[in-house]
């Protein structure tokens, strides 16, 4: 879990989820902080991606796993 509280993970190679809803929403004010004083950061979208899948942290669409965390025991 990110320090905002959410359970980050890359979806497939180009895009990225902020956990469940409700830890998003529980995360708001702290992702609004970030948001104020490091502005949009959607450019970086590939960097944050490419990062979340070295450390595991990732989902491909077609894949069986219903949790980031289960990628380790498909293997």
């Amino acid at each position: 879990m990110g320090k905002a509280g959410c359970d980050i993970c890359a979806i497939g190679h180009h895009r990225y989820l902020i956990g469940e809803t409700e830890e998003k929403m529980a995360a708001d004010e702290e992702l609004e902080r970030i948001n104020e004083e490091f502005g949009d950061r959607d450019f970086l979208l590939p960097e944050i991606v490419a990062y979340l899948r070295s450390i595991g942290r990732y989902l491909d669409p077609d894949s069986p796993a219903a949790h980031w965390s289960e990628n380790q025991k498909l293997q």
